[in-house]
């Protein structure tokens, strides 16, 4: 199948399949004139690339993830689940850091309603 296909059967915009190519995630043979073509097989790939990346995985991870499913293996589950458990860490670090960040913007905006309202109080007093 050509591309087009490809992306509108998995989901996703063609672009995003040229850019798993370009990463190595995913790959084609060339038709004599240069069209990419894509196996069966290719459609729940781009599938599960594409949920890889919706779970906030980068490429790179996502590249270490794949001998998993390519190369199925204890080694290779291991190590994937390994991977895995270090972004999802990696990933409450940055939903710790944005509840810090939320907090002092609440503080920040509860200053400013005060300040506002002793504006209000000193206007209405004149």
């Amino acid at each position: 199948m050509r591309i087009g296909e490809l992306a509108s059967r998995a989901g996703v915009s063609v672009r995003s399949v040229r850019y798993y190519e370009e990463q190595g995630l995913l790959s084609s043979t060339r038709s004599p004139s240069g069209q990419r073509h894509y196996t069966e097989e290719e459609v729940e790939r781009v599938a599960f690339i594409q949920r890889l990346y919706t779970a906030g995985l980068s490429s790179r991870t996502i590249a270490e993830l794949l001998p998993c499913v390519d190369a199925p293996s204890e080694e290779n589950s291991d190590s994937a689940l390994e991977r895995m458990a270090l972004e999802r860490e990696r990933l409450s670090l940055h939903i710790d850091d944005l509840v810090r960040t939320r907090d002092k913007l609440d503080e920040l905006m509860a200053t400013a309603r005060a300040h506002r309202e002793r504006l209000r109080s000193a206007t209405a007093h004149r």
